[in-house]
């Protein structure tokens, strides 16, 4: 049995992929403006602040590009198998930048005992 096709308007799909953009372009204001805000700032956490929004930052990218790529799904099948690279590459991604954030402290907690 075939696959039902989603039937999504391309008005839709523009209006969509318009909203996607307004929103990257607003939280690209926002990271720009937080990057800016830690550079200021030098604590010993700072580093690790920044890294963590760095994070994030990646993070939304990839939730935009994920967002794009599921406007375009054109049946059911294909928009479970984005939906699902998606979340694996998530889980990897939050593992990997769990395993830096602990060096980073690990490493400042270290340093900071030496001083």
């Amino acid at each position: 049995m075939a696959e039902p096709k989603l039937e999504v308007p391309a008005e839709l799909r523009d209006l969509v992929e318009k909203a996607i953009e307004q929103a990257e372009k607003a939280f690209g204001m926002f990271f720009d403006a937080a990057n800016k805000s830690a550079a200021s700032v030098s604590t010993p956490g700072t580093e690790t602040a920044k890294q963590a929004l760095t994070f994030t930052e990646q993070n939304m990218k990839a939730a935009f590009d994920h967002a794009r790529r599921l406007v375009h799904a054109t049946d059911l099948q294909q928009a479970m198998q984005i939906q699902s690279e998606f979340l694996r590459s998530q889980f990897t991604n939050a593992g990997e930048h769990m395993r830096q954030i602990t060096e980073s402290v690990m490493s400042a907690a270290k340093n900071a005992s030496k001083s």
